[in-house]
């Protein structure tokens, strides 16, 4: 049987990626890998629940423009955090906006039974804080 190891996201500043992740969602890093011929680094952030984000920066790999990442696209969308309980999903999303993320989407039930909210990191991909 497949279990999903880790989802990887290339990033440009390693160590604000990092932080960001460690201070809103309690990650644990491991030490920076670093491959010199390569001009590699990443982390691998590990969760709470033993889920793994691997943040990897090489210099020559692009992004897209920051005021673009508000838009939706093909491939992966967004990171989902369980957070427990809607009290949560509302006090870490307005943590955030008031540190200064851009808020997508207000917390809101959905249609489907989820009570969330989209944020963006500081790089600008979606991230999802839901119950």
């Amino acid at each position: 049987m497949a279990q999903l190891a880790h989802i990887a996201l290339w990033v440009n500043d390693l160590e604000e990626m990092k932080a960001f992740y460690e201070r809103y969602f309690d990650a644990a890093s491991n030490a920076k890998y670093l491959n010199k011929k390569k001009q590699f680094q990443s982390y691998f952030l590990t969760f709470t629940s033993g889920a793994r984000l691997e943040i990897m920066k090489r210099p020559e790999i692009e992004s897209i423009q920051k005021q673009d990442s508000s838009q939706e696209f093909m491939g992966y969308t967004h990171i989902a955090f369980s957070v427990g309980s809607e009290a949560t999903v509302d006090e870490l999303t307005n943590r955030l906006v008031a540190e200064g993320y851009l808020e997508i989407q207000a917390p809101r039930r959905t249609g489907d039974g989820y009570y969330e909210s989209i944020i963006l990191d500081p790089e600008g991909n979606r991230i999802e804080i839901a119950v």
